[in-house]
This record gives C-alpha cells, structure tokens and sequence, in this order.
C-alpha cells in the first residue's frame, strides 16, 4: 500500500465524510454510505425552481474532491453528483435518489460522460424517475479526439470538455431557463469541444501497486480518464512537440470532429491529471496559445489551466478546445460562487502578450562600459586562463554537487553554481 487510506473498500464513504465536513455548502443524502450523493445543502426539490443539474462525478476518476467543492457548491454549476466506487458508474438507485433529492417542478438534465455503464444506469434510473413524474432530459459528452473514426465500438468517450458542458448548462440554469433550453445549451457546447490527453505515467488504484505498463521514457497520447489505454505509446518529447501533436489532433480536418475552422474564436482549456506540476501546465498554456494562432490561425479568447478533471496520479495533461461563441463565452462568463472555478478569467484574453519594459535605474550616473583593468593587460591572459579554469572545474563537478546538496538539502547546487560559472564565461570576453 502506497496511501494514505484505511481499508481501500471503504475511500469513496471516508472521501464524502471528510468532504462535507470541509466545504459546508455541501451534503450528502440519508442513506449514506449506501448511496453516496453529495448535493448542494440549500436545495429542498419540492420548492426549487429551477432546472437541477446532475452529473456523474466518480470517485478517483477525477480528483473529486476539488471536482465536488468546484462543481456542486454554489448557483451556476452543478445541483448534485452521484458517486460510484472507484472507477466504477454509480448504480441505479443512487442516480434516482439523487434526482429525487433535487429535482422540482422545472425539471432536471442528467450529464453524461460517454461510457457504457454511465449511460446504462442513468438511462434506467432517467427512466425510472420519468415514470415517477419526474422532468427529466439527459446529454452525453463525448470529446475524445484520439480514436478515429469509426471511433470504435462505444463511440467518443467523455472527458475534460465535460467540465466546460457543466459550466455552460449550470449558468444556463440559473438563468432559470426551461429544462428542454437548458438541455439544448449542453447539447450544443457538446458538439463545438474537443480534447486530448497524455500521459507520463498510469495511475495507482488506493491499495494496489502501481503499474509499470509505459515503461521508462515513454508516454501515452489519447488515454482516457479511468487510466485505460491510449491510442499510441512514444518516446516522451519536449512539451512544444506534445502540445502541437495534440492540438493537430484535436483540429484535424480528417476527422472532423470539432467544427473549427481558422478564423474563429476559441476557449483554451489545460487540464492536470492528477501529478503534473502548475509550472508544467502553465509551460504548456504558455505554447498552446501561439501554435492555435500561428499555425492554426485561431484566436484564443479564453485560457483556463488547473486540475479540473484528474485520474489519481497520473502525471501528464489533456488539452481541450472549444468554439468560442458569443453564448458560449457569456456561459462560461456568468458568475458563480463555486469556490475553484478561476473567477479571474472573465474577459477577452489579449491578442498578444507584449512584456512591460524595465524600468531605468534611477542612478545619475551613466553606465559605465566594461573593459580590460590595466592590471590584466600587465599580467597577459594568466588571471582569464585561471578563471576558465576554475569555471570549468565547478560545471565538471554537476553530479557530484547535486548528489551531496540531495543528502542536505534541494539537490539543486550544481544548477545554481553552473549558471554562475556559465555567466563567468560568458563576461569574460567583454573584457
């Protein structure tokens, strides 16, 4: 066992405990830990008037914690989540439960992400609540644009470009808007998005040993969020490579999958799966708007980068594109009091990025030019061979000094003094 965790059974029932203890806009439904279904604490279904919005947030498909206090918490996302086991569709009776807890007399819309099981439980627990009484619509999301088509046996699976449906249909919801008009909003921005992940690493089920399926110095481009497979298996590249592969993929005309073509508007959405650094998803963002531009000929208007939809551990990212329609860009605008969606992106992202100039140095006096000191032109090329010298020895010295700085401290010691030493070189020859 390589977690924090008590017995691995029990991590979906302890996740909710701990979780509705945390955010206190959150709740779970008596029942519990039977059905495990977390909602919105101020809802009452007789007396809510407007369309509730659920979705099937599985536990350890995504990290859901920051999934349930995101989505759920507040107007304009979601109305409740039902919850599975671990990589697994939550059953029939949960989905029900759930619609029954939140849905009133404006109806609810089920979100869906393409998979098999997904589709089945709430498809019957859909039925089910419709024979009840209850107004109930449902939208699958399939973004996937790794498969090709015939896009196999199941069709496009759901994945991040899910998170930017939910936003879009829980805006359009709080606008009070009817079920069949809400449900057509989700439908639409279903159809305009498109993502692709890679990954570095597979992800370690709580209690079990972590697989070594990819092998060192390898990555997977086109998995899905439960850790399965991917469409191909390379040498990991650098990250300009990754993110131009991808976005190639996304925006193939071959495949036609996304109906983007150059000269429109889009949303940029990098989305950390669970192990990847923010410095890694902000390098990434950091490419992906100027390939969408240059080599795409798309104007981004919309960047969000954070983990909004992870698989455990998983090291690596996906990368979503979507259609920036005008509708689409107030959805996504609309205010929310969700505590992680990034409230900070809320206008037209600039067309450019041009750096602001450093300030002057207030000093009167004028810079002063670098030059030989007499006392090196007396002694010839002695004291720049010493130095040399001594540079040279401290970048030859990278193993040894990163070994000795890990064993007390960072393991950083040699990138530190090898750019000093570098630096040195490099003011030698001003002089």
């Amino acid at each position: 066992m390589i977690s924090l965790i008590n017995n691995p059974n029990d991590v979906v029932t302890e996740f909710i405990e701990g979780l509705v203890e945390t955010y206190p806009g959150l709740q779970y439904l008596d029942g519990f830990p039977e059905v495990k279904v977390v909602l919105r604490a101020d809802i009452s279904a007789p007396t809510y008037d407007k369309v509730a919005v659920i979705s099937d947030l599985i536990l350890m498909r995504w990290e859901w914690a920051r999934a349930c206090s995101c989505w759920i918490c507040r107007d304009g996302m979601l109305t409740a989540a039902i919850c599975g086991d671990v990589f697994a569709s939550p059953p029939v009776a949960s989905i029900l439960a759930g619609i029954r807890a939140v849905t009133g007399p404006m109806g609810c819309l089920l979100i869906v992400k393409n998979y098999t099981g997904d589709r089945l439980n709430f498809g019957l627990a859909a039925e089910e609540a419709k024979a009840e009484g209850y107004k109930v619509e449902m939208v699958i999301v399939g973004d996937d644009c790794a498969l090709p088509p015939p896009q196999g046996i199941a069709g496009r699976r759901g994945l991040a470009g899910t998170i930017l449906v939910h936003k879009i249909a829980g805006a359009a919801a709080a606008s009070a808007l009817s079920l069949s008009d809400v449900a057509a909003e989700a439908r639409h921005a279903c159809g305009i998005v498109g993502t692709m992940g890679v990954a570095l690493s597979v992800c370690t089920l709580p209690g079990q040993p972590k697989s070594d399926r990819l092998g060192p110095g390898k990555m997977e481009l086109g998995l899905g969020i439960h850790g399965e497979p991917g469409a191909i298996v390379a040498d990991i590249q650098p990250v300009d490579l990754v993110v131009s592969h991808v976005l190639n993929r996304i925006l193939s005309e071959e495949t036609n999958y996304v109906p983007i073509k150059r000269g429109s508007h889009v949303v940029l959405m990098i989305n950390g799966l669970g192990a990847t650094p923010v410095m890694e998803l902000m390098i990434a963002a950091g490419k992906a708007v100027p390939i969408l531009l240059l080599e795409h000929g798309l104007a981004v208007v919309r960047v969000y980068t954070g983990s909004f939809m992870t698989s455990l551990d998983i090291a690596g990212f996906s990368i979503s594109i979507m259609k920036a329609e005008q509708a689409i860009l107030q959805r996504l605008d609309a205010a929310t009091k969700a505590p992680h969606w990034p409230v900070g992106v809320d206008g037209d992202h600039p067309p450019a990025k041009i750096p602001v100039p450093v300030p002057p140095s207030r000093s009167t006096k004028s810079d002063e030019v670098l030059s030989r000191p007499q006392e090196l032109n007396q002694q010839g090329g002695a004291l720049e061979i010493a130095i040399e010298a001594a540079t040279l020895a401290i970048i030859n010295l990278k193993d040894s000094l990163n070994d000795w700085d890990s064993k007390v401290g960072d393991g950083d010691c040699e990138s530190t003094m090898s750019r000093g030493a570098t630096a040195i070189q490099e003011d030698l020859k001003k002089y």
